[in-house]
């Protein structure tokens, strides 16, 4: 779904700028978003309709995304200030020597899993024996696939991993021609909804555990653009938590109302972020402002993305994030509601 690509990145332009505020003496920022619209993106176009960034004098222009890998590429190429996208890939980019870092956490558990019907049977990978399991080759599942299995003392040769390019996975398993799929869950569990309801065994339930999306920038833009980008990212962090209060709907128009020619389907819409709010904190950050991260969840992931073979293990973990640019009190005043 998103384009993990860990090899290449293809950095395409994608259609859909929006200037949000006009403000001749706003701090202006250019941002990427990882995909096209979906629920992930419900913080920034309401930030946007409700004036959010031009309180805070900025001067924001969003555009649509090809995937995250191609986020981090361009934004860590300094075509944009900052960009949304899964984390994970950033990490890899970082590691890889890309001067990029996360400068905001929203969704801290790794959002990948195994989707499998409801009525299926299928609890954990113990159940997926003899199974036909549809996965992206190059996709950020991949790599973890072995581990996956071996919670259920399970190997490869134990299923069937049918390849498939990420465009056409829902298809293939809403049509029956898989008994599951590797996938974002919060993504591909509304999307499937309809013509086959399922479940999501989660990575992160089995050991897996690496953070999802957040907002990543390189570091000469975390240096020359800090202030803006401060507020920037508290606006936003604190527009999720206003939105995970009981404000999923004002969302979910909000993202209809920026991008009309979408023709996006609201319930949907509403699923994926109802669904991502399952995915927001970790024990480590339970207790602190929305888009505040832990070190001690950064080690960790780390520790996995080594594991895996997707980064060195040189790595310092504390040099892939930074919660200086998360201000509590712009948090606290977007979150509340009152502006």
């Amino acid at each position: 779904m998103f384009g993990f690509r860990l090899l290449t990145a293809i950095a395409v332009l994608s259609a859909g700028v929006l200037t949000n505020q006009p403000a001749s003496a706003a701090d202006r920022l250019a941002v990427r978003l990882d995909w096209t619209p979906w629920g992930s993106q419900a913080p920034f176009h309401l930030a946007a309709k409700k004036g959010l960034f031009a309180k805070y004098d900025l001067d924001v222009v969003l555009e649509d995304g090809n995937g995250s890998v191609a986020t981090v590429q361009i934004v860590g190429n300094g075509e944009y200030d900052v960009g949304h996208a899964s984390l994970a890939p950033m990490v890899i980019a970082r590691s890889k020597g890309l001067p990029v870092k996360a400068i905001a956490g929203f969704i801290k558990q790794n959002d990948i899993g195994l989707l499998v019907p409801k009525d299926s049977g299928i609890a954990g990978p113990a159940d997926l024996k003899g199974k036909k399991i549809a996965f992206t080759a190059g996709s950020l599942e991949a790599p973890f696939i072995d581990r996956f299995l071996a919670a259920g003392k399970l190997t490869r040769g134990d299923v069937d991993l049918i390849s498939v390019d990420a465009a056409g996975k829902a298809g293939l398993y809403m049509a029956g021609r898989s008994d599951a799929a590797f996938s974002s869950a919060p993504f591909f569990l509304a999307v499937v909804a309809s013509q086959r309801p399922s479940n999501a065994i989660r990575f992160a339930d089995q050991g897996l555990n690496f953070p999802s999306f957040g907002l990543m920038a390189t570091e000469k833009s975390i240096a020359s653009k800090r202030e803006a980008l401060k507020r920037f990212a508290s606006v936003v962090s604190g527009t999720w938590a206003y939105i995970f209060d009981g404000h999923q709907d004002e969302a979910v128009q909000a993202i209809i109302a920026a991008r009309p020619q979408a023709k996006l389907n609201p319930a949907v819409l509403r699923q994926q972020i109802d669904t991502l709010k399952d995915y927001t904190v970790t024990e480590a950050t339970k207790s602190l402002p929305f888009g505040t991260m832990a070190a001690s969840d950064w080690k960790r992931a780390v520790e996995v993305l080594v594991e895996g073979g997707l980064v060195d293990k040189s790595l310092d973990s504390n040099s892939t994030f930074t919660n200086e640019l998360i201000d509590a009190a712009i948090v606290a005043d977007v979150a509340s509601g009152k502006h």
